[in-house]
């Protein structure tokens, strides 16, 4: 439950942090979706790594949000969330937060679930490593 007053707070830890540029920007002026999808890639499988303790492949994303356009100029923050593990698959929740400019709070502008499993050297299936 949210205290009163108090903003909402990302869920998961920060993986990943970028501005958000000029060149990224769609027909609108607004960020491309595609660019945050990208960044929600990158940041969680940077999560997906560390866990996997090696090489990983991105096989689904699903559940996707997208909340509110992005402008120019913004700091997208990707944080991430293990929700589930197999013998070789990851499951990951990814939100994407920005500070609004005219007020400084922050706001989910996307969200969604990220699969990734494990790969060896040759790009075959391999178990993920027991977690502590």
């Amino acid at each position: 439950m949210t205290a009163i007053n108090q903003p909402p707070q990302p869920r998961g830890d920060l993986t990943l942090q970028t501005i958000a540029m000029p060149k990224d920007t769609n027909a609108n002026g607004d960020i491309f979706g595609g660019w945050l999808l990208s960044q929600m890639d990158l940041g969680s499988a940077i999560l997906a790594q560390r866990i996997a303790q090696g090489r990983v492949t991105t096989v689904a994303i699903s559940e996707m949000a997208f909340l509110r356009s992005v402008p120019v100029g913004a700091i997208a923050s990707c944080y991430c969330e293990l929700i589930k593990v197999g013998w070789s698959s990851m499951t990951i929740n990814v939100e994407v937060w920005i500070n609004i400019e005219s007020t400084n709070n922050p706001a989910k502008v996307t969200e969604g679930e990220f699969v990734f499993v494990a790969i060896d050297d040759e790009g075959t299936t391999r178990a993920v490593p027991e977690q502590n």
